[in-house]
């Protein structure tokens, strides 16, 4: 069962996740990195076995994401689901970014964390990243952070996400709603729980119609939540060879056009009839 840590192991958890990150960039095996790291880790939190239990989980299975889950005491539901997609070679979703959440997350759970700005940020790395809402929903619901309110409103979004818009989900849970509603009719008693602040529903309302991204961006400009980081692009040399070869043959093309273009032996059937001409025929 997942239970809420002291800070100083969310502090300990940012610094692993950010040198972990750090040293798969100078790429440095991950074997390597998981054996030697624990070492730097303040030994009187519970990381440092988390990360040689990660290692020989490692060994054994070739991924990380199992032996998250299997310490789901230490590790919460959301931070093995992160790791699962970044292990998925379907997913366009790399190690990197997601070493990259997590270390941001560890970092707002060390300091001045809510549960609204937790929210948020983990529904945004999922919109950002493309991950799942449905999957990774579930895990989020796993969280200690959340309670049953909580839970149920977050097992409501991931049926309702898509549906209705995400600035419509957060107004209608806020403070601000029902201020508004009472307003109307002094006798409104809200059938479930505000979760949101008037701050939030402000925002939610004034974002109302617009990209969930610009909600998020607001959201994290007003309120001081934390900056889910942007995917980037392919970065690697088989993609950059990939690119190159295609704008080879497009050149190639090209060049071939221009030169029976000069000798006079075009052939536009090549390129079929424009639609125009088409009617013309058919008339």
């Amino acid at each position: 069962m997942e239970s809420v840590l002291p800070p100083e192991e969310y502090i300990e958890q940012a610094y692993f996740f950010h040198h972990f990150r750090e040293r798969l960039r100078m790429n440095l095996p991950t074997q390597e990195i998981l054996d030697r790291i624990d070492e730097e880790l303040l030994s009187t939190t519970r990381l440092p076995m988390a990360i040689q239990f990660l290692g020989t989980e490692l060994k054994h299975t070739g991924v990380l994401s199992s032996g998250m889950k299997r310490l789901s005491h230490y590790f919460t539901a959301f931070q093995g689901f992160v790791f699962e997609c970044a292990e998925n070679p379907k997913m366009r979703f790399t190690f990197e970014t997601a070493l990259l959440i997590l270390e941001r997350e560890a970092e707002y759970r060390s300091k001045n964390v809510t549960v609204q700005g937790l929210f948020v940020y983990h529904l945004e790395s999922l919109s950002r990243n493309r991950l799942g809402y449905d999957a990774g929903m579930a895990a989020m619901a796993k969280d200690p952070y959340y309670d049953s309110s909580w839970r149920d409103y977050i097992g409501m979004v991931r049926h309702e996400i898509g549906l209705v818009e995400t600035a419509d989900l957060i107004y209608l849970r806020s403070n601000l709603y029902v201020q508004e509603q009472q307003r109307r009719d002094p006798e409104y008693v809200p059938p479930l729980q505000p979760l949101f602040g008037d701050k939030e529903g402000k925002i939610a309302r004034a974002n109302h119609g617009r990209d969930p991204l610009f909600l998020f961006a607001a959201l994290q400009r007003q309120l001081g939540y934390p900056e889910v980081p942007r995917p980037r692009p392919r970065d690697d040399t088989s993609s950059k060879i990939e690119e190159m070869k295609k704008r080879i043959h497009e050149l190639e093309t090209r060049i071939h056009l221009v030169e029976s273009e000069v000798k006079g032996q075009v052939d536009l059937s090549k390129f079929g009839k424009p639609e125009l001409m088409q009617e013309d025929d058919e008339a």
